[in-house]
């Protein structure tokens, strides 16, 4: 018949960068033992000076030198002992690996210094973070609706204040309103806490771990 008398139908997708976790997986394979050593070294350098290792950036691989935003954790008998990373890509990714990691060390304000005698007890991963993605919504059901349990890292922002978790941290809080709550409460804010202002970014990342230092 005429096109007046057709019906048409279409479907969309949306999906992320095509291949961007499987080039960071590649990245981590092939210079992953290099990272784990640079962050090793970082520790290291903490315990006998006090300071973490200058990072001569052009001596490394091209792959190294891009700028990449990592998040080091460092757990102790399984329960965590430190992490401090990067939200957004600003340094070399080997400069940010050994500054992170000294940082997870000595500076993660809920742990005392890391002491030499631990290190015997201790493992650390490395994330490789994607780029953070804002999240549009109208209310807390459309922010919570879009959330992918186990895939999605979460930044969140209210209220002059902010807290991120690590996709790996759904491990630990597999279900949404648990994962939410300790989200918000780390960021101080109330479990129930709401308001028009909320914002909320979500990231994937790309993972090492763990190894023994």
């Amino acid at each position: 018949g005429g096109k007046d008398r057709v019906v048409g139908y279409g479907a969309w997708g949306l999906f992320d960068a095509p291949g961007a976790q499987n080039e960071d997986r590649s990245l981590l394979r092939e210079h992953g033992k290099q990272l784990l050593q640079s962050a090793g070294a970082a520790i290291k350098r903490g315990l006998a000076k006090g300071a973490p290792p200058e990072v001569d950036v052009a001596s490394f691989p091209a792959a190294l030198r891009e700028q990449r935003a990592t998040f080091i954790t460092f757990k102790k008998n399984d329960a965590l002992r430190g992490c401090i990373g990067s939200i957004t890509a600003h340094r070399a990714l080997i400069d940010d690996v050994v500054a992170n990691a000294y940082a997870a060390a000595f500076k993660d304000p809920r742990f005392p210094p890391l002491q030499e005698d631990e290190l015997d007890s201790l493992t650390l991963s490395i994330s490789l973070l994607g780029k953070p993605e804002e999240m549009t919504f109208e209310n807390e059901t459309g922010f919570i609706d879009q959330i992918r349990p186990g895939a999605d890292g979460l930044i969140i922002e209210d209220q002059g204040r902010r807290a991120v978790f690590l996709p790996q941290v759904w491990e630990d809080l597999p279900t949404k309103p648990q994962f939410l709550t300790h989200l918000k409460q780390k960021a101080g804010l109330a479990a129930d806490h709401w308001s028009p202002s909320f914002k909320a970014w979500r990231f994937t990342a790309t993972s090492l771990y763990p190894t023994k230092n």
